[in-house]
């Protein structure tokens, strides 16, 4: 099965710290659905910052849509980001944009005209609760409906890989669900998702997904041994 993305023996340090991250072995099926799951400290946010280009390993190799790209020039990392979509746990928002325009923008990047903007956009702000909230700028938006906003534009334009930091952290039980009711519906239609997590309500609703732990830096079995997790998509497991 083909990997959207592959660690070998992966390590990271911040100046000239500790290893944050360690002998990182795995990869990930194009079409997975993961879990990234650990306790803080473990280094889940330093391993989604690789996943999503923001951050070059100090050691090891990593391979993303196929490509080896951890000692690719800079100038040719936005196209692969372009490919990624990324709800951040700090949301990010253009604060002197408006919802709408922010969950716009990775349209607009990619070269959408206004007419193939307007309706997708409007769609996607009513599914996750805002559709009233279009043209409020992120400063008038309560946290849970910033994440709403940052959930959007992450997800508008069908990225091939999914990265997402703690991304119902601010919501209620009832919108969590229905977040990872579209992130299974992405998913569905061969988006890779990697969502960062302490929910294990979240866990537990999405019976096909895999569990990547972190713990001190490197992957973990449920016993606590080192582990490379199974590559074997969700969608596949699917009955």
């Amino acid at each position: 099965m083909e990997s959207i993305a592959e660690f070998d023996s992966v390590g990271l340090r911040y100046g000239t710290g500790a290893e944050v991250l360690r002998d990182l072995d795995f990869r990930l099926a194009n079409g997975g659905f993961y879990f990234l799951t650990g306790p803080s400290g473990a280094g889940k946010t330093s391993l989604l910052k690789l996943l999503y280009l923001a951050q070059r390993p100090t050691r090891g190799r990593i391979r993303l849509f196929g490509e080896e790209l951890t000692e690719a020039p800079r100038d040719a990392l936005p196209a692969f980001r372009r490919r990624i979509g990324v709800v951040f746990q700090d949301f990010r928002l253009i604060r002197h944009l408006s919802a709408f325009d922010n969950v716009a923008l990775p349209l607009r990047i990619a070269g959408s005209s206004e007419e193939q903007v307007e309706g997708p956009v409007r769609e996607m702000l009513a599914w996750v609760g805002l559709g009233d909230r279009a043209s409020a700028p992120p400063p008038t938006l309560s946290g849970g409906e910033q994440q709403r906003v940052a959930i959007a534009r992450a997800v508008i334009n069908r990225p091939d890989l999914l990265v997402a930091d703690e991304p119902t952290g601010n919501v209620d039980a009832e919108m969590a669900h229905r977040l990872l009711h579209l992130f299974t519906a992405l998913n569905r239609l061969g988006t890779t998702i990697v969502v960062a997590t302490h929910d294990v309500g979240l866990i537990s609703a999405t019976p096909g997904a895999q569990m990547i732990r972190l713990e001190g830096g490197s992957v973990v079995d449920p016993t606590g041994s080192l582990r490379n997790p199974p590559a074997t998509p969700a969608a596949e497991r699917r009955p």
